[in-house]
Parts: C-alpha cells; sequence; structure tokens
C-alpha cells in the first residue's frame, strides 16, 4: 500500500513561489509515475505536471509549463513540484497521484491512478 502526503502549500502573494513535496509512506516510489494535479474552488480538477517512473521524461498543462517544475528524488520517495510566478488563479487544492509503470499520456487524464493523495491548498493573493 502506497500512501501519498503532500505538503509545501500555504499562503503566498502573487509572483512568489512554493515547493510542493508528494511523500510516500509505506512502499516506495521509484516505480510509478507521478502527476500533480490541481482543483479550484467550484471547478473540475485538472492535471498539472507529471514525471516518469524514471524520472527522464516530464509533461506539463500548458497553464503552468513556463513557471513549473516537477522533478523525484527516488531514494527519499519523493516528488517535488516547485511553482515560480504564481498567480492569482493558480489558487487550488494540489494533488499528487501515483500510476505504477504509467506513461505521461496516462497520467495526464487522472484516470485510473493507483493512488492519491489528500491533497495541500495553495492559495495567492494579488
Amino acid at each position: 500500500q502506497v500512501q501519498l502526503i503532500e505538503s509545501g502549500g500555504g499562503l503566498v502573494q502573487a509572483g512568489g513561489s512554493l515547493r510542493l513535496s508528494c511523500a510516500t509512506s509505506g512502499r516506495a516510489l521509484n516505480m510509478y509515475a507521478v502527476g500533480w494535479f490541481r482543483q479550484a474552488p467550484g471547478k473540475e480538477r485538472v492535471f498539472v505536471a507529471a514525471i516518469s517512473w524514471r524520472g527522464g521524461n516530464s509533461a506539463y498543462a500548458d497553464s503552468v509549463k513556463d513557471r513549473v517544475t516537477i522533478s523525484r528524488d527516488n531514494a527519499k520517495n519523493t516528488v517535488y513540484l516547485q511553482m515560480n510566478s504564481l498567480k492569482p488563479e493558480d489558487t487550488a487544492v494540489y494533488y499528487c497521484a501515483a500510476d505504477l509503470l504509467g506513461t505521461l499520456e496516462h497520467i495526464r487524464t487522472g484516470d485510473g491512478m493507483d493512488y492519491w493523495g489528500k491533497g495541500t491548498l495553495v492559495t495567492v493573493s494579488s
């Protein structure tokens, strides 16, 4: 069993930065592709970024691709989401999800993920 625990959210002013972490307890994360998603108030959950299980490939939503970097440290069973130049429209609950040996294309859909975290709230003030 893999439990995903997100952290690093908080309140930040527009233009600021945050680094979110997705850590596991239990089984190691190294065989899982991991994605980040976000859900703004009153809206559906959407894809933000994903990283392959080996860490060599990544994918980003168009809305964030110039401001966000996803990375992973398999030795620490942690995936990171560095977010820069934050905007008020980035305000959302951010979730990570793990997909065993998943592809980036599959992670983008958010369907059939093996595990989800409970989310961390990011609030960007104007």
